[in-house]
């Protein structure tokens, strides 16, 4: 409960400090708006660990390169796996993230200035200009664009089925999938619980996918390979 308390005591003020240098910053059209939005975030995510007595630890991060455009697929059973590659994730990165979040106050519309993109799963056509805004980024910026392919958090904890956007962009891009296993975090924080309990986050990157003469008709196909590779990584922590 302490370590609750400190948590909601940290993240209104720094979420509006982060939130507002990031608007501000875009806004005049700041010549380090691109470090600000990605110095903010990563700040921003290092706090909230520190306050809830969390560790991150990444294995074999060797295998992000921050020269090539890469899509990061990762298992979602918490708020603290977002909290963990933001904080951690070497290079520039981008969310695709559920719409619900460009909706929190402040944080949301700066993170969307930031170029953060934002999808409504719900409505197919807006989902579909969300990947199409994904994929621009991808060719003009290269950054490494993170996905959560089950959609939502686990409650249970088990990899849940995969949707096949992440793996129609990397099709359609031709850029690498890094599979990612996030294990830890929800002994932090489950879903549905505001409990938070201090731990150790492991993220362990798997070695590139590569997509290079694959079509869309092979979507499925990738999408199960990933799957596969990430309850591979999921395992091999766990050993």
């Amino acid at each position: 409960m302490i370590r609750l308390i400190l948590v909601v005591l940290v993240i209104i003020p720094a979420t509006i400090y982060s939130g507002i240098l990031m608007m501000w910053a875009v806004w005049r059209k700041s010549p380090n708006a691109v470090c600000v939005c990605h110095r903010q975030p990563r700040g921003w995510a290092r706090v909230l660990l520190w306050c809830s007595g969390v560790d991150v630890v990444l294995e074999n991060e060797g295998v992000i390169d921050a020269d090539r455009p890469q899509i990061l697929v990762a298992n979602h059973a918490s708020w603290y796996d977002v909290l963990a590659l933001v904080g951690s994730m070497p290079g520039r990165t981008l969310f695709v993230a559920k719409k619900e979040i460009a909706d929190v106050p402040v944080f949301g519309p700066a993170l969307k200035a930031c170029g953060h993109i934002f999808i409504d799963r719900k409505d197919r056509n807006r989902a579909v200009e969300s990947l199409a805004e994904a994929r621009r980024r991808l060719e003009e910026e290269s950054p490494t664009i993170i996905m959560f392919p089950e959609g939502t958090r686990s409650a249970t904890g088990d990899l849940q089925p995969f949707k096949k956007g992440a793996f129609v962009l990397g099709l359609q891009t031709g850029v690498d999938i890094v599979p990612a296993a996030i294990v830890g975090s929800r002994e932090v924080m489950k879903k549905g619980s505001l409990l938070v309990r201090p731990g150790k986050i492991t993220v362990r990157f798997g070695e590139p996918i590569s997509v290079e003469g694959l079509t869309l008709e092979s979507r499925s196909e990738l999408t199960e390979r990933a799957r596969e590779a990430l309850l591979q990584l999921q395992a091999e922590v766990a050993r």
